[in-house]
């Protein structure tokens, strides 16, 4: 990096110490964190010595260590050049991506996918980004991962901006009607005052993104539709930015159905968690049987993100994966009881 001055002299054989020099035009503070609240991440994920003096860094450490070092203050000084904010689970991000991929941190979190609101939104993660990109590539693209790892977020940030862009003339966004434990007839209300809550979090997501004044003339426009899948039934949708929400929940005949209505200019993103399935008890998941039948077909793509791109509190990744554990221990005893039954 041409701004940040870096000298490197050799401590005793097995140390080496560098120094960073941070350009003027970043207060340290920005860097660091109030209160050293970021330093003190990134000195937990690293034995090597880091001091601060002014805006210079020193580091001491093994060569590999001190290196590491170094290529992160470069790439998190980048994040501040490109725009970016950080914060203690940006830094936390950008070491898991030095540590455990080729991806260059900066690249991945100045990545602007919306400004909206007074607000931009990137991806968090690498598995986020390759997703993002995926989008832009490919006119049908599943996003299979847990909940809380931005699979319908992000789809619909790229879905306004395809809108602001004039890439198409109009979003449509659409969920199965299932009940998750509880029965849709039993709710109060009309048939559209009872499906409304299933679709209630797409609502919420526009909101994050569009000015809520402009909301209700867009969806009578036709400009912006949400709505069951049952309503795609018969439908060529052209010029569209479409997304299937919670597709573990469609059967393997609405998502033939729904992936059948692409028209011409249009592009289909289809998110769900395959381990969260609400159907009736012997209907197979749309969305697990597609990722078989779809497999190698050109401009299609199936991005998987996991436990560790969840991007909401640390606690729901720990739950996604105890859950994983959980499930992986139940399998052989389900497998070993069904066989049972089958004996004469």
């Amino acid at each position: 990096m041409s701004e940040l001055n870096e000298s490197r002299r050799t401590a005793p054989p097995s140390r080496t110490q560098a120094k960073v020099l941070i350009p003027d035009e970043y207060p340290m503070v920005s860097l660091l964190g109030s209160r050293d609240e970021l330093l003190r991440v990134i000195e937990g994920a690293f034995r090597a010595d880091i001091h601060v003096r002014g805006n210079e860094i020193t580091i001491t450490g093994s060569p590999d260590e001190s290196g590491a070092v170094v290529r992160l203050f470069e790439e998190l000084v980048e994040v501040l050049r490109n725009g970016g904010e950080l914060t203690a689970d940006a830094v936390e991000r950008s070491i898991a991506m030095l540590k455990m991929t080729s991806e260059r941190p900066a690249e991945v979190l100045s990545l602007d996918i919306l400004s909206s609101r007074g607000r931009t939104i990137r991806p968090k993660t690498v598995n986020q980004k390759r997703y993002v990109d995926a989008i832009d590539k490919h006119t049908i693209v599943f996003g299979i991962g847990p909940a809380g790892t931005g699979k319908t977020y992000l789809a619909m940030a790229k879905a306004v901006r395809a809108l602001q862009e004039k890439k198409v003339n109009r979003i449509i966004l659409t969920r199965p009607a299932v009940e998750a434990g509880e029965r849709l007839g039993f709710l109060p209300g009309t048939l559209y005052e009872k499906i409304d809550p299933y679709l209630r979090p797409l609502y919420d997501a526009l909101h994050d993104m569009i000015d809520p004044e402009s909301i209700p003339k867009l969806m009578a426009a036709g400009t912006i539709e949400v709505a069951p899948l049952a309503y795609m039934r018969g439908r060529t949708l052209n010029d569209a930015f479409i997304i299937l929400d919670e597709a573990q929940n469609s059967s393997a005949e609405q998502m033939k159905m729904f992936l059948t209505r692409l028209g011409f200019n249009s592009k289909i993103v289809v998110t769900g968690d395959v381990t969260q399935v609400d159907l009736p008890s012997g209907t197979t998941s749309g969305l697990r049987v597609v990722q078989e039948i779809l497999d190698g077909i050109p401009d299609i793509h199936f991005a998987r993100l996991t436990s560790s791109d969840v991007v909401r509190h640390k606690l729901v990744s720990d739950i996604v994966d105890a859950y994983g554990r959980y499930d992986a221990l139940q399998e052989p005893k389900q497998i070993h009881q069904q066989r049972r039954g089958k004996r004469p």
